[in-house]
């Protein structure tokens, strides 16, 4: 069907074609005896055009005509023209489809939560006269240029108490938006328009589904039985309270959903007056095609001598690193992959645990100048070998071959490359082989972050360094080493932080876009110079320059914004490094030491719990969950999990200095006083922070040693210096003249 645009139907003369779809076609059309513009939705008379069809047209306007709201599309009249073409005259509005709105690119946090209500307000008053949309899209929304929200299409909608349309078993909508019930060709309610909404509002935000599929089948199979993509994985600084919303409103369990649109409406209301959360949230990353995800497993050392670890860790990651610049493809984290390292478990357990579509795995097999690898990429849900090389070369080939391996995994997964030119698809730091291998003894030794290992990665990138003096890569894993080397209290910080300087900006001189040397730089100018600002700006540029990089938001969140009490942006960040690594130890157990210097103790106490669920062992996590313990006054627990770390550890007079603290103010005073004096005495042998001694005297409330000590901490720039405002174990000191001066001195 098609009209001559200037034919008069009725009293309507036809100006403009706005659009087809599914069974109708809507024109722009002056209403001559109103002389107003309106929309005319044309139902045409087909052949074999069923009842039902011409009676849920009908439906349309009835429905619609009967909802008198702002945010409802409103229907003057439906009619029928001499050649059997029934028509609704509805509201011309000005503006443009929320459809067309998102094509255009994610919306502002604002905007899109402003768009949401208004249709939550149009949605909930046809739920209370019983009526359930049922096909809530972008298509069906319009907004005007003044930012009304007008809901449009009740074709589908359906009467709660009315027979149906539709038989049991069928399944009525647009695939990307069917609450899983929906999918199912279950009965629906109003909780189906409300799931709806909360789709609506995640593709506002990441101009993305929130599920995937190739097809209509598997996109409702997702919806069914997988999660939601994270909104953390499109956009940074997500208040925790928008999290809450979308999970509530799309959870699985529509008894789980918001029972009405007014309680949807609440949360929105309340969101806007969380403190914070005017602050706009940034996109991550792209998101065009975000839509296929892979895991890089490492690869197995099948030399001889076993001596290649390194070397196979070192080529897994190359491959991790090239893969995370291929705008259409999510790629699981080295930690999250690693874990599963030297573990018996098949594909289909891997690929359920990593939540990905694709794993890649391999082997490696070096003898004397000869390699060997052996490569397979295998698709997780049937299990099926999609590609398998083999590459036997000469050792000194191995950049090529890594470049062969990521050129035909993009191939096989059918990616466009988008900015990659030349022969080279892997960024080169060096093209010296022996350096190359040297560095990935560093990073080898680096990730194992023992201070046994940190001395010898230190030793490898600086030979490294050596061989090819303008290795920037290895003067940024230098950085890194003498910056967890002073974290870890085994060396004094001022011996070591202005080391870790030298090497970021060598790096930096050298290649001025390396996102770690940036960050490396800027945890360094904060946990020792606390130059903030400059800090901050290091930070930020890497975090730019690298968003994927899970350690920049971890550090950035624990090393600058905790230290300054800027708690809600580094709960942001710590949780955006916790979606690009949630299987990390560390990470997780930041996301509890954020609540715990923000005082949210329970809170502190339940993610260090969840951190111990993983890893019960896991030494930084009993030990921060002594401190929390601590501070609801849980003693003799706090007192079992510090054993617990320090067992696990080793040698650590932080913890042991911790454990004093503890002892001291539960009126274990003789076992304080042990712990000090041993820590008086090993200090004259090796480096034991002041700061550690101050918290002891603390406890024990000799406030002038414990200020003593602060002061001498000062002087040697101590790393946990940083903490001072935040740190509750000080909190007796706060209202001391020379406690207040130091805090002075270092956030001035």
């Amino acid at each position: 069907m098609k009209f001559e645009i200037g034919t008069v139907i009725s009293h309507y003369r036809l100006e403009e074609k706005l659009g087809a779809g599914g069974m109708a076609i809507v024109y722009k059309a002056l209403d001559l005896k109103l002389e107003r513009f309106v929309a005319l939705k044309f139902l045409p008379a087909l052949v074999g055009l069923s009842d039902e069809d011409r009676e849920r047209f009908m439906q349309e306007a009835k429905t619609a005509s009967a909802l008198d709201h702002p945010n409802i599309c409103t229907i003057f009249e439906i009619n029928e023209t001499e050649g059997g073409y029934v028509f609704i005259s509805m509201a011309y509005y000005g503006g443009e489809t929320l459809k067309d709105k998102v094509n255009r690119g994610p919306l502002s946090m604002k905007e899109a939560l402003n768009i949401t209500r208004q249709i939550c307000e149009g949605l909930g008053v046809a739920h209370e006269k019983g009526i359930v949309h049922r096909d809530m899209k972008p298509a069906n929304v319009i907004v005007t240029p003044e930012g009304t929200v007008k809901i449009l299409d009740f074709g589908v909608a359906k009467f709660q108490h009315k027979a149906r349309f539709t038989s049991p078993g069928s399944v009525i909508g647009t695939p990307g938006y069917m609450s899983p019930e929906q999918a199912g060709g279950k009965d629906v309610d109003h909780r189906s328009d409300i799931w709806a909404t909360g789709v609506l509002l995640f593709e506002m935000l990441t101009a993305h589904l929130p599920f995937e599929g190739d097809t209509d089948l598997s996109l409702m199979y997702s919806i069914v039985h997988k999660k939601p993509l994270a909104l953390e994985s499109f956009r940074s600084h997500v208040p925790a309270g928008l999290n809450r919303l979308l999970e509530r409103a799309m959870a699985k369990n529509a008894q789980n959903r918001y029972n009405s649109m007014k309680e949807f409406i609440n949360d929105i209301d309340q969101l806007d007056q969380e403190k914070g959360s005017d602050q706009e949230t940034k996109v991550l990353k792209p998101l065009e095609n975000h839509h296929q995800s892979i895991a890089v497993l490492p690869f197995v050392d099948l030399s001889p001598d076993k001596d290649q670890e390194y070397f196979c860790d070192g080529l897994s990651e190359e491959i991790i690193n090239a893969l995370t610049r291929v705008n259409a493809l999510r790629v699981v984290s080295r930690n999250a992959s690693f874990q599963f390292k030297g573990q018996n478990l098949n594909i289909a357990q891997i690929g359920q645990q990593l939540d990905v579509d694709k794993i890649l795995e391999g082997s490696l097999r070096k003898n004397e100048e000869r390699i060997r690898v052996i490569v397979r990429l295998i698709n997780v849900s049937d299990g099926f070998l999609m590609w398998a090389d083999e590459y036997e070369r000469e050792f000194k080939d191995i950049f090529a071959i890594q470049d062969d391996i990521f050129r035909s995994v993009v191939q096989k997964l059918q990616i466009e490359l988008i900015g990659t030119t030349g022969s080279r698809l892997i960024k080169r730091y060096t093209d010296n082989l022996d350096a190359y291998t040297t560095y990935l003894k560093g990073r080898f030794h680096l990730n194992k972050r023992t201070a046994e290992s940190m001395e010898k990665s230190i030793d490898h990138f600086k030979k490294a360094i050596e061989i090819d003096n303008y290795y920037a890569l290895a003067y940024s894993g230098l950085a890194d080493a003498y910056i967890v080397l002073g974290l870890y209290g085994k060396d004094a910080p001022i011996e070591l932080i202005p080391l870790a300087i030298s090497s970021a900006t060598d790096a930096l001189e050298i290649d001025d876009r390396l996102a770690e040397a940036h960050i490396s730089l800027g945890c360094a100018k904060a946990i020792f110079q606390w130059n903030w600002e400059g800090a901050e700006t290091e930070f930020l540029q890497g975090i730019e320059l690298k968003p994927e990089y899970a350690v920049a938001h971890h550090w950035y969140a624990i090393n600058l914004l905790t230290p300054l009490g800027r708690f809600e942006e580094a709960e942001q960040e710590i949780r955006n490094a916790q979606e690009l690594e949630p299987m990390s130890l560390v990470i997780n157990a930041t996301v509890g030491l954020v609540s715990y210097f923000a005082r949210q103790y329970d809170t502190a106490v339940d993610y260090f719990r969840r951190t111990l669920d993983m890893d019960p062992d896991y030494a930084v996590s009993n030990f921060f969950l002594g401190r929390a313990l601590v501070q609801t006054g849980d003693y003799r627990e706090a007192m079992e999990h510090f054993q617990k770390g320090l067992k696990a550890y080793g040698d650590s007079a932080n913890m042991l200095a911790t454990f004093g603290h503890a002892a001291a103010v539960s009126g274990k005073k003789d076992i304080a006083l042990k712990i000090l004096n041993q820590l008086l005495e090993l200090s004259q042998s090796m480096y034991v922070s002041s700061y550690d001694l101050a918290a002891i005297y603390c406890g024990l409330k000799d406030f002038d040693q414990a200020l003593f000590w602060l002061e001498k901490a000062f002087e040697e720039r101590a790393y946990l210096m940083i903490y001072l405002r935040v740190d509750p174990i000080l909190e007796p000191l706060r209202g001391e003249k020379r406690f207040q001066n130091l805090v002075q001195k270092i956030y001035s």
